[in-house]
Parts: C-alpha cells; structure tokens; sequence
C-alpha cells in the first residue's frame, strides 16, 4: 500500500476521544488544514449512518461494502483526500482502512474487508486513541443516539482487534502512535500536538 504524506488519521474504539480530539483541532492556527471523517458526509455515509443507528437494516456484508464505496469517493472524488494532500493541505480524518478492518473483520471474517480496502494509500502518521472498553463505554452512557457496535462484548473485540493490526499497519510503513486516551482531553491534544509539529509539513 501506497503512503499518502500530509494524510493523518485517527482512530480507536467507540467512546475513545477521536471525534472529540479531532474537534479540538479546530483551534489549529495551521493553514490550510483540512478536517474529515469517516463515514463521510456524503450520500453514501449518511446511508451508513442510518445503518448503524439501527434505522434501517442492512446486511454485514452490506455495510463493508458501502464503507469501501464511502472511502472511495472520500479519498479519490473531487475535493477527496488525494487531491487536497497533492495540493499542500494537511488533512487529519477520524476514521479510515483500519476501522473497518477492526469492526468489518468481526462481523464478516477479514477476507472481505481486506480486499475491499486493499487499493486505498494508508496514512502519513496514525494515532491510535488507547482506552479499555469498560471505562470507554461509562463515557457512552449519556449519548441521547446509540449505534449497534455500541456494546461492551463487542468493543472488548474491537480493542483486541486494533492491538492485534496495528504492528501490521506500522510493518508497512505508516507510522503509528499509541496515546493514553484515559487522561483529560487537553492532556491527550497535547501529546498528539507533540507528535504532529514534528511532521514535515510544519518545518516548511
């Protein structure tokens, strides 16, 4: 797999502070900066959406599929990852490849998965946000909106499930940062602060 420079990703189980962290970014005084998720908020993420709220139902299989389409126009549609990466920007996105490897490789076996994310170019830099399931889901507990992978049994997977993929993702030359995600979030954005200055883009 191809590495994509200035091209960040976050990731961990639900509840572990990715979106939260990613939010934090927002007071970045980097430019340009550009900040995404997964799914995306194109049509197809918002099919998955609905999928994972439980409000209508789809097949497993259907759901890896629709995240390999989602990431597809996410990373090489108009305005995508690629381009932006090609055109200076730094992009940090919340969610990618490896998530749905962890959860799609759970609830499908990890042939599907693995071909279907095979074409995609893995991140410059990958955080991993480093949280036990139990303490994880107490932070759940007050979301007004639950998703079906939100329970204990299966995050207790999904946290097995990273440990075990992320030495592969580092073997291929992305580089992967484990953080303590158990701490107050302004101790967290700090030591991915200390990570990415360090970064290329920021020296130039």
């Amino acid at each position: 797999m191809k590495i994509l420079n200035n091209f960040i990703v976050f990731e961990g189980g639900d509840g572990s502070g990715t979106s939260t962290q990613l939010e934090m970014l927002k007071t970045l005084s980097f430019s340009p900066l550009y900040l995404t998720f997964e799914p995306s908020n194109g049509p197809i993420g918002h099919l998955i959406r609905s999928g994972l709220r439980g409000e209508i139902i789809l097949q497993k299989e259907s759901i890896a599929y629709l995240f390999a389409a989602d990431r597809n126009e996410h990373v090489f549609g108009p305005e995508g990852i690629v381009e932006r990466v090609n055109q200076g920007e730094l992009v940090i996105c919340d969610r990618y490849i490896l998530s749905s490897l962890v959860y799609q490789g759970i609830t499908c076996g990890d042939e599907l998965p693995l071909i279907l994310n095979s074409g995609f170019p893995l991140p410059e830099l990958l955080f991993f946000f480093d949280l036990d399931p139990e303490t994880a889901q107490k932070r759940m507990e007050n979301r007004s909106i639950k998703e079906i992978y939100e329970t204990l049994d299966f995050q207790i997977k999904v946290w097995n499930k990273y440990k075990t993929l992320l030495p592969k993702f580092a073997e291929k030359g992305c580089r992967v940062e484990i953080i303590n995600a158990s701490r107050p979030k302004d101790e967290v954005a700090r030591d991915v602060w200390r990570v990415m200055e360090k970064l290329p883009i920021f020296k130039a």
